[in-house]
């Protein structure tokens, strides 16, 4: 039996209904595995007067493929005999999936997403904040929570400074910026006071941060995370339920050097690696236009191949780039049908998608279970 059959039983006649499935099965997107959609896109068909009405959903957000998707089903199925017109209602439910610890999951967090980098200075918190407004974007509900202690930029870069507020004075309130639900050390303190801290400190603050913020209800909580591979990250391996990270790096060798401790340390603790970006791959010059691989080439290309993993994507050394994060105005938000935009909307199709593929996460479904003797 086809699997719309069974989802739809009589709904549709047997010829419109094997027109569909054929139509489903040849539907493509360049660089996302079809098993992600293909059996899971159609939630509901009704036909009518000539007229097919398609309640599609993808589980990962990517608003901006619907219109190539309709097109594809538009083009087979008004080949198809009495089907005088197609409509398409679209929605995106994305799922909790299972984490490397089966810890509990984190209270109205489905997915964790940690965006580390080996080394500082290769603009991670920047992929941060731009990777957390795509998948906004794309139709995801989602939060940021800045985990580098002693160095906050969130604030800089989302232009906001205002101070959390608390409603029941146990949980403090996300500040909201662009859409995105947002939460740093940098709201907190004096942000000319250095952060004089040891390492349990650090990590007893960030999990504060984690945990007492009220996040409710995200598709993905996006953790910008110090450069490194010290306290923090160990901590968010161990006690915090990650679905996978994205490592940042520069094609400089000195960077991967770094950057491949990063994936190694990952991998040690069983954190799906959803891939690499190459950021300042080339530098284009403002006054004519020269392109120049300045920090050399093919350097997350060689990285990605190494760790067997996929290169996301690369983004060039752009000062505009700079520039917008410094006025709190991220290239999302102030060029938002660029071409940086768009390379941006690309990875995250493929961070989503690849993380769709994962095992369901049934954790939050089973109540707490306490002996007591009597």
């Amino acid at each position: 039996m086809s699997f719309l059959k069974k989802i739809f039983s009589s709904a549709l006649p047997e010829n419109l209904q094997q027109a569909l499935e054929k139509a489903i099965n040849t539907l493509s997107i360049e660089g996302i595995d079809a098993a992600v959609f293909q059996d899971k896109i159609v939630t509901d068909a009704t036909f009518k007067k000539g007229v097919l009405t398609l309640k599609l959903c993808l589980p990962f957000a990517a608003r901006s493929l619907w219109p190539a998707l309709e097109q594809q089903l538009n083009h087979s199925l008004q080949q198809t005999e009495d089907v005088n017109e197609v409509k398409f209602e679209w929605n995106t439910e994305i799922i909790a999936h299972q984490t490397h610890n089966q810890a509990q999951p984190l209270e109205g967090v489905k997915n964790i997403i940690a965006v580390a980098s080996g080394k500082g200075g290769v603009g991670k918190s920047t992929t941060s904040v731009n990777l957390a407004l795509a998948l906004q974007q794309e139709g995801a509900r989602v939060g940021i929570l800045d985990a580098d202690i002693y160095g906050p930029s969130i604030p800089t870069m989302l232009g906001i400074h205002e101070k959390p507020q608390t409603l029941d004075g146990k949980s403090m309130e996300p500040l909201i910026a662009h859409g995105l639900k947002l939460m740093s050390i940098g709201f907190l303190i004096d942000p000319a006071e250095p952060m004089i801290w040891r390492g349990p400190i650090v990590t007893q603050t960030l999990m504060q941060l984690l945990n007492e913020t009220n996040w409710s209800d995200l598709d993905y909580l996006v953790i910008d995370l110090p450069p490194g591979t010290g306290d923090v990250q160990l901590t968010l391996s161990q006690q915090i339920p990650v679905t996978g990270a994205v490592v940042v790096t520069t094609p400089q060798e000195i960077a991967l050097i770094d950057a491949r401790k990063g994936l190694k340390m990952f991998e040690k603790v069983n954190i799906p690696i959803l891939g690499i970006i190459e950021n300042m791959s080339t530098h284009i010059c403002s006054q004519c236009g020269h392109e120049e691989a300045i920090f050399g080439e093919h350097g997350g290309e060689k990285l990605a191949s190494e760790s067997n993993t996929k290169l996301l994507g690369k983004l060039p050394l752009d000062g505009k780039i700079r520039l917008a994060m410094d006025q709190g105005k991220p290239t999302l938000v102030e060029q938002p049908s660029g071409e940086i935009a768009s390379r941006y909307r690309e990875m995250v199709w493929t961070i989503g998608s690849d993380i769709a593929l994962q095992r369901k996460s049934y954790a939050s479904v089973f109540p707490n279970i306490v002996v007591e003797n009597s």
